[in-house]
């Protein structure tokens, strides 16, 4: 997985001030998934706030190119990357689909919403990487569509191994803004939280399958 640095620690400041990233090791967030957690991430939050928007649209743009080369599609993944995705879009000129988790029951039965040529290049914009399981059913789903998939960037990921094993399984590059280890290094230094918290989150982030089980 890739990243810049100083990109990583910019964003992850600025997630955590609209509090698109919330910290609570004392009470656990219970995710969908049924997991215990200690960290909450909503990245929809950006689109309401107009300059931290614009900032996460310049360096998708900007690293887009730099890491992949310039796409011919920018596809969105539903429904957290939709919003995002078209200001990347809009930004470099390029045309917009987006993916469903899965085909619609009805109509056309699209997954793969919009226009989209066999053999054009994509990039693929996501809002979290968890595990990268719904992440990369949006890459099945277009290459089943005839697109070739030049890489994924996010706006933030967990950096969970299993994640990892998942996109080099899938032959995906990653790209993204920030990452839990800088944003667990900005929140010390900071202080949106103490060092005894920290290696709380820290535990949590080596199995946060069985991290309930501990607390």
């Amino acid at each position: 997985m890739i990243f810049n640095k100083d990109t990583a620690e910019k964003t992850a400041e600025l997630l955590l001030q609209i509090n698109a990233i919330k910290l609570n090791p004392k009470n656990p967030f219970t995710w969908a998934s049924g997991w215990q957690s200690p960290i909450y991430c909503d990245n929809r939050l950006i689109l309401s706030f107009p300059m931290i928007r614009n900032y996460v649209r310049d360096e998708f743009v900007k690293n887009i190119e730099k890491q992949f080369g310039k796409p011919d599609v920018i596809a969105g993944v539903a429904t957290g990357a939709i919003g995002i995705g078209i200001l990347v879009a809009e930004s470099l000129g390029l045309p917009f689909v987006y993916v469903r988790p899965e085909p619609k029951k009805h109509g056309r039965q699209n997954q793969v919403e919009g226009f989209l040529e066999k053999g054009q290049n994509v990039i693929i914009v996501e809002d979290l990487i968890s595990t990268g399981n719904s992440s990369l059913l949006a890459v099945e789903a277009l290459r089943a569509a005839g697109a070739n998939i030049k890489g994924m960037v996010a706006v933030f990921t967990y950096g969970f191994e299993v994640a990892e094993s998942n996109f080099k399984n899938a032959n995906v590059d990653l790209f993204t803004l920030s990452n839990y280890q800088n944003l667990l290094n900005l929140a010390v230094s900071k202080r949106y939280i103490t060092e005894g918290e920290e290696e709380t989150l820290r535990e949590w982030n080596l199995s946060p399958s069985t991290w309930s089980l501990q607390v």
